[in-house]
């Protein structure tokens, strides 16, 4: 008998009050930030990223607070590879329990078209980063490498070995254009996993330009990265990152399967996306996977006819496993099987001539886009049929 392999725990780290906020339209005030990492905290994330302190004084203050406000988290921060933006962080977050993630570069269009810099001198400046952070009393320091993905093996291990040797104990490697496919991900954090073996740890950075953020993460952490790096409900720059209820979804469902696992609490994390929407104003999507709308509602006569027998037929993805419920909504592609069910629930019989005639009045004469939810008609048929009921 072959021994099954115990799945690893994964760390979930949450830049959504940081990468999440630099999007257009998802600014949040400093209280906002500090109410949002209080619930994120209480989920079971590891890591909440609070803020670029050196960007503003609302992210240096709203640092501050949630900082003091954390009490089992760790708080990471931001900053380019600067000594001032680093000492701002510090004097915002401290050193104990503080993340200081120090922005390498990892392309050489984002070497010579963004800051004008040469590979070595990328390489200097991170070293020289990672070691004033080591020497300010940071509890972990980490060098991520943003356009990793565009950028070349050699130069990216020696970034990395020389970013370990100066004391980064983290290594976030982005995909920061969402360029990457799957496979092309993993062969790369493959790569950086034996050019910074453990106890350093590896995070994985995603984004969401060809749709692939969750599945390159989970790649990413197949491939040996420790943690994943993510927003709820997928928030962020361009088309978003790696959104933070996908990927706990997956290692929930296929932890045996991928070999993985995360401690996050899936049944709050609805809650803390309906108070995130709340506060950026975000719209409600209906068909985002966990979190839309109608992500467990169904309107189609032949999954409703199924599901009235057992949901499993069309319904792998558990409803109440996210604090949500399923709805069956009545609409012209609904058919008499949902119909027959309400009418029963009533404990009313009825031949085919009067259903068909309740089904046309109900369901078939419905426009596009006119549904309802099965409670809403049930309360409707009880008070139209009132008489039938006695």
């Amino acid at each position: 008998m072959t021994d099954k392999k115990v799945p690893r725990r994964i760390g979930i780290f949450d830049t959504t009050l940081r990468d999440g906020e630099q999007a257009p339209g998802n600014a949040m005030s400093s209280q906002d930030k500090l109410d949002l990492a209080l619930r994120l905290e209480a989920l079971d994330v590891d890591v909440i990223e609070a803020g670029f302190p050196a960007s503003s004084p609302q992210d240096f203050d709203a640092t501050q607070a949630i900082s003091a406000a954390l009490s089992r988290a760790q708080v990471a921060t931001l900053s380019r590879a600067r000594r001032d933006d680093i000492d701002t962080a510090v004097r915002a977050a401290g050193g104990r329990n503080h993340v200081l993630q120090i922005m390498g570069t990892g392309s050489d269009i984002h070497l010579e078209h963004k800051l004008g810099i040469t590979r070595q001198q990328a390489i200097d400046d991170a070293v020289d980063a990672a070691r004033f952070a080591a020497s300010l009393g940071v509890e972990t320091v980490a060098v991520g490498i943003e356009d990793a993905t565009r950028g070349d093996f050699g130069y990216l291990q020696q970034l990395t070995e020389r970013a370990v040797e100066a004391g980064a104990r983290y290594v976030p490697v982005a995909d920061t254009s969402g360029y990457a496919t799957p496979e092309e991900f993993g062969d790369l954090i493959a790569r950086i996993r034996v050019w910074a073996p453990a106890p350093v740890r590896i995070g994985v950075h995603c984004h969401n330009d060809f749709g692939l953020a969750t599945a390159n993460a989970i790649a990413g952490l197949q491939a040996g990265a420790d943690d994943v790096q993510v927003t709820v409900g997928g928030i962020g720059e361009r088309a978003g990152n790696t959104a933070m209820e996908e990927v706990c979804a997956l290692l929930a469902y296929k932890s045996e399967q991928l070999g993985l696992y995360s401690d996050v609490d899936l049944t709050s994390i609805y809650a803390v996306y309906n108070r995130l929407r709340e506060v950026i104003r975000l719209e409600e999507p209906r068909n985002k996977a966990i979190f839309g709308k109608y992500a467990f509602g169904t309107a189609a006569g032949i999954h409703q006819a199924g599901m009235l027998r057992n949901p499993a037929t069309y319904e792998y993805v558990e409803p109440a496993r996210f604090g949500r419920e399923r709805s069956l909504l009545l609409s012209r592609h609904s058919g008499r099987a949902v119909l027959r069910h309400v009418l029963t629930e009533l404990g009313l019989e009825m031949d085919e001539f009067r259903l068909n005639e309740i089904y046309r009045e109900f369901i078939a004469e419905r426009v596009d886009g006119d549904c309802e939810d099965i409670s809403v008609v049930r309360a409707r048929l009880a008070a139209d049929l009132a008489p039938a009921l006695g």
